[in-house]
């Protein structure tokens, strides 16, 4: 099904990012799996057999077992791009993913953390047992460092992973960050982040690991930080301060962007920050600051 052929394209000619290629794999190995079930002959030998009423069933299976619309979408744009490539190098004659309506989505507003309750968090000030709340060992200097970064940053967990000590400019403060399809952006660092990230980098300095990884985020023995280790890490730190049931990386994020909005930052600027394509993207955030005027006006105003 020319798959291989496929994931060689986007990950050589349009240089998609490890995670990206990853997700594109992995949908359409699942799409293959739907209309070859595994034991039994495939029916399917050629993509030039696959219609839009294949796809279609496929979406409308995994609405019925739960998936969101937004993991579906997903999916669907997966399909479309590979067709878009099948067809260009002459393999089908049509896409049938373009035949397809995306499913709908329900509008829902990013999960954001309160920013006071997180700074007092980052800061110590939250603590009424006097324990630390981030160990003063190389693994606690580390997971402060991640907490800090997400937040006072709003870059993404790949972005993350991929940094190396060398993308801090501690003369200009400003980090250097890899983002989608390669596109760099440069970034400010606050004053309280950059002393962070020196305290980091000191104790990474100081530790004796087998592995010594370039990447900036290391393990506790020194190996490239992964994915579920970031998860993980975020998860345990914002349930001192969240009851919200996500409490993922991206949530950071989200809270980095609407704290800067709230507190009067231009949307474009933001747009910059976080290094989104288009200003849409970003101005799904101007959604949570209209409901904190609404709460607001509700609890200040004597006719709300």
């Amino acid at each position: 099904m020319f798959l291989g052929r496929f994931i060689q394209y986007i990950e050589l000619e349009k240089r998609y990012s490890p995670h990206t290629v990853t997700a594109y794999r992995a949908d359409l190995e699942q799409f293959m799996a739907y209309i070859n079930p595994p034991g039994e002959d495939p029916s399917i030998t050629h993509p030039s057999q696959v219609s839009h009423h294949h796809i279609r069933n496929w979406m409308a299976e995994m609405l019925d077992n739960g998936h969101l619309a937004r993991t579906v979408n997903r999916k669907l744009a997966t399909l479309r791009k590979y067709f878009k490539f099948l067809l260009q190098d002459g393999l089908v004659q049509a896409n049938p993913a373009l035949r397809i309506t995306s499913a709908r989505i329900s509008k829902q507003l990013p999960v954001v953390v309160d920013d006071t309750k997180l700074t007092a968090m980052l800061d110590g000030r939250m603590d009424t047992t006097n324990d630390p709340i981030f160990a003063n060992d190389f693994a606690g200097i580390r997971d402060k460092t991640v907490i800090e970064l997400l937040f006072g940053t709003g870059m993404r967990l790949a972005e993350l992973l991929s940094l190396k000590d060398t993308d801090i400019d501690f003369y200009e403060n400003t980090i250097k960050v890899l983002g989608k399809r390669n596109k760099q952006r440069i970034i400010p660092l606050n004053a309280e982040l950059i002393q962070q990230l020196k305290t980091y980098l000191e104790a990474k300095k100081n530790e004796i690991f087998r592995n010594n990884s370039l990447t900036l985020i290391v393990t506790n023995k020194g190996s490239s930080g992964y994915p579920m280790l970031i998860y993980n890490t975020v998860k345990s730190y914002l349930t001192n301060i969240s009851t919200h049931s996500k409490k993922s990386p991206h949530v950071l994020r989200h809270t980095f962007a609407t704290s800067l909005l709230n507190n009067g930052a231009d949307l474009n600027a933001i747009k910059e920050l976080l290094g989104h394509a288009n200003l849409s993207a970003t101005q799904v955030y101007t959604h949570n600051s209209v409901e904190r005027l609404k709460s607001i006006y509700k609890q200040a105003h004597p006719k709300a």
